[in-house]
């Protein structure tokens, strides 16, 4: 007994820091379970060191990857994932493995595949509708994808994604966390759609998802949405009468077998979950590990007070661990990824690219620059029928430029100087807007995009308006006068004008700041982004939420003037006959479309 009173005592002097411990979750009712441990912690503690000792937080991530980069960031300390997440984390990410989960077979777990009685035979996999319990997860993904190779049932280059192979084999799927490119792989799925991110749970691995996780993937097939699903044993070791008369496994010889036969028909064995932390870490880890698992593991000293290894009383299954877990097996620092999840399964990830997938593809995060932009981002999301697509608010292309690179989002539409921009920042571009025939120059609106090649840019044009009445005005003599522009940075609006304008001013074209020399160049200005005299003729919108102040000069559609649109706005004046610009300078798409929408509504769209 002192022993074990000194354990529990040591382990609190190191959590003493006043730091919370950060436990991951990924559901309300793992949320629930968390704060219950942390309830109960409190409550046996010795008195001693009630004060000092860190009280558990949960972090509440969106899914599996969040967890992993909330702990890379240090937002949170710790999560238990499945092996394929886990080798993700580590090789990715740079966390590492700190404990690993054991259950009764020890730390691995069957692959197992089932289907209701007499319906199918593993052979017959092709033109199926499945469930899988998640995106390069041990069983429903790569010991599965490695079994149909090895038989020839799939046949993949290489060249190809293996999740596009995957959307051709099967007919459709739920695979949570697959990501937006194979849509077909996400048909099935349960989960609630949403432009706004945090309510999005449609294919993510996350208990907002009906079918995620093995208990997922079984739900999938009994809710009669799926032919086939692709599981861990964990699932069907205590199945219940009523599902071994409907339900069996594919064996494959071809046969099949009742559920609790999974150790001699199963696709495959492999690593069950773990424990992942960071590195500087990692100690305090296992020492809470140890903690938690002396006072309310299997054995615990406490476990009448709280089951760590139970989810019934909080009316769930796996929560915070797997509930099948006999006890939590501690690492050694620095242990090999490869000897920590075995030889032969780092392998057959290896060979599967499972080092270049992405954790944050479940989906797209468009960067949308105004509140126009963003109801019309919305309206786009909500039409979607598979792809999931959420909207995030910037206040610029700059401030998008930034997102993305930061991991904030992952898309947004930009002209080319801002695409420029964006490639010396790192990013790329993937797509071309093409106006009017074979991506010719055209007066029409966007008609199309396509994947970006090079030299498959459309090409554009800068033009100089002015009113017909205003016949001394000429490109040879716009010092001095008002100008309206498309936005700061803009090809037609600031860039390429610029060899008309301050070029004549004989400025040097390597040091020559341009803006500055717009600024001494034209008499005032509506240059959305721009400072000083560039900003005087800017107007703002009454329209948004925003305060006035705060949209004048804007370098979004918050600005009346922005965009092409609104630099012909700024020309013609507002329906009293006011100008508020001389001359306007923009691109020359959707010029004539705009000039109408301007004869047939003086104040504007």
């Amino acid at each position: 007994m002192k022993t074990a009173t000194a354990l529990v005592l040591a382990t609190f002097t190191l959590l003493s820091s006043g730091k919370k411990f950060r436990w991951c979750t990924l559901s309300d009712l793992e949320q629930r379970k968390c704060a219950e441990l942390s309830k109960a912690l409190l409550a046996v503690l010795p008195l001693a060191t009630i004060n000092s000792f860190a009280r558990v937080s949960c972090i509440r991530a969106h899914n599996t990857h969040d967890c992993i980069d909330k702990i890379r960031v240090n937002k949170a300390d710790a999560a238990s994932l499945d092996a394929g997440d886990v080798y993700s984390a580590v090789k990715m990410y740079g966390l590492t493995v700190v404990a690993k989960e054991i259950y009764k077979e020890g730390s691995c777990v069957f692959a197992v595949a089932i289907a209701r009685k007499g319906n199918l035979d593993i052979q017959k996999l092709r033109g199926v509708q499945s469930c899988h319990n998640g995106a390069r997860w041990t069983s429903g993904w790569n010991i599965l994808l490695g079994f149909l190779l090895a038989r020839n049932d799939l046949f993949w280059d290489k060249e190809q994604p293996l999740s596009q192979v995957i959307s051709g084999y099967f007919n459709a799927s739920c695979i949570p966390g697959i990501g937006v490119t194979s849509p077909q792989l996400c048909a099935l799925c349960q989960g609630q759609k949403s432009y706004v991110r945090d309510k999005n749970h449609f294919c993510e691995t996350s208990g907002n998802e009906p079918f995620y996780d093995s208990e997922g993937a079984f739900r999938c097939l009994k809710s009669g949405a799926a032919d086939v699903a692709f599981l861990d044993h964990l699932e069907i070791m205590n199945a219940t009468e009523s599902d071994q008369e409907e339900y069996e496994l594919l064996c494959p010889d071809g046969t099949t077998a009742e559920l609790r036969a999974y150790s001699t028909c199963n696709l495959g064995r492999g690593p069950g979950h773990a424990i992942i932390s960071r590195h500087n870490f990692q100690k305090i880890t296992k020492k809470f590990l140890t903690l938690i698992q002396h006072l309310f593991g299997q054995k615990g000293k406490q476990k009448a007070r709280f089951e760590l290894f139970s989810s019934a009383p909080f009316r769930g299954k796996n929560l915070l661990f797997r509930d099948a877990t006999q006890h939590l097996q501690l690492l050694e620092d620095q242990a090999e990824i490869a000897h920590i999840l075995g030889l032969d399964y780092v392998a057959l990830l290896k060979g599967l690219g499972h080092e270049g997938s992405s954790l944050d593809n479940s989906v797209v995060r468009w960067c949308c620059i105004s509140h126009a932009e963003l109801r019309k981002c919305e309206e786009w999301a909500l039409s979607i029928k598979s792809d999931p697509l959420v909207c995030v608010q910037a206040t610029s292309m700059t401030n998008c430029i930034e997102m993305i690179k930061s991991n904030e989002a992952d898309a947004v539409t930009l002209d080319a100087t801002h695409a420029y921009i964006a490639g010396k920042c790192g990013l790329v571009p993937v797509a071309v807007e093409c106006y009017g025939k074979e991506c010719g120059p055209g007066t029409g609106r966007t008609e199309k995009l396509i994947r970006f090649t090079d030299g498959a840019l459309s090409p554009i044009y800068a033009i100089a308006v002015a009113k017909k009445n205003a016949k001394h005005v000429n490109v040879h003599n716009l010092g001095g006068r008002r100008s309206c522009h498309s936005h700061l940075y803009s090809p037609g609006g600031w860039l390429l004008l610029s060899r008309y304008t301050v070029g004549a001013l004989e400025n040097d074209a390597e040091n020559c700041d341009i803006s500055s020399a717009y600024q001494s160049y034209f008499w005032k200005s509506c240059m959305p982004g721009a400072v000083g005299n560039l900003c005087k003729v800017c107007i703002g919108d009454d329209e948004t939420e925003m305060p006035k102040a705060s949209s004048r000069c804007a370098a979004n559609h918050n600005e009346r003037y922005y965009g092409n649109m609104g630099a012909l706005r700024c020309l013609v004046g507002n329906p009293s006959g006011r100008s508020f610009g001389d001359v306007a300078f923009l691109e020359h798409y959707n010029l004539l479309q705009n000039i109408e929408r301007k004869s047939g509504n003086q104040s504007g769209p």
